[in-house]
């Protein structure tokens, strides 16, 4: 069993190319919430600490809201791929574009952790609505709990698109998914799709409209 995907409505098939995306999301997620602590000068031990509540928090979320599993607990090589993160960024050290890297590594998460969240919902049968916003939860809740700690704005009130791109990912995973696309396509378009609209926001400041202001009277 990978990470608790062998559920009943998913083809042994589409196990590989989920799992990947599974460690890859939690890796760039764990690298993210490593950095974060590297910022305010943490120690190695808080530095894995930000780096597993950020890699597993928005997938335990997700399993727990599913009934599934948690996937962490399953398989202990999400908690290594944490550790060998935060060990990572450490040796890395104080490199001038290590907190630029903290964006586009987030960029690659969203767009990851948001089809992999929805297509682990499809599995477990949930409905395609709840199947986009447990892609989005997984894609955007362990950087909300990074941000908290950090002492940093969270990412959900930020302007710019961040958990958009999150949304978009997932939403394009399951339409994908219903029209029939095969799990190949259907998570690498959706993952490029979602991390091109956070690279648009990083490289353009994208960002959706604000509610209009109260009018003078």
């Amino acid at each position: 069993m990978i990470a608790g995907l062998t559920a009943p409505d998913l083809p042994v098939a589409a196990i590989a190319p989920l799992a990947a995306l599974d460690y890859a999301g939690v890796a760039v997620f764990a690298a993210t919430g490593a950095l974060a602590a590297a910022r305010d000068r943490h120690d190695l031990v808080t530095m894995t600490f930000f780096a597993a509540v950020t890699g597993v928090g928005g997938g335990t979320l997700r399993d727990l809201l599913l009934g599934a599993p948690v996937f962490w607990v399953q398989n202990w090589h999400y908690v290594a791929i944490c550790i060998m993160a935060s060990v990572s960024i450490w040796l890395i050290g104080a490199r001038p574009w290590r907190f630029r890297a903290l964006l586009w590594l987030d960029a690659v998460g969203l767009g990851a952790y948001g089809v992999m969240g929805a297509a682990k919902a499809e599995a477990w049968g949930a409905a395609p609505l709840i199947c986009i916003v447990m892609g989005t939860l997984t894609a955007s809740f362990g950087g909300v709990v990074r941000d908290l700690l950090a002492g940093q704005p969270s990412v959900l009130l930020r302007r710019e698109i961040v958990v958009s791109a999150a949304i978009f990912a997932a939403t394009l995973y399951v339409l994908l998914s219903q029209l029939g696309a095969g799990v190949w396509i259907s998570a690498s378009v959706a993952v490029l799709a979602g991390f091109g609209l956070r690279a648009g926001a990083l490289r353009w400041g994208w960002s959706l409209p604000a509610f209009p202001a109260q009018p003078l009277r």
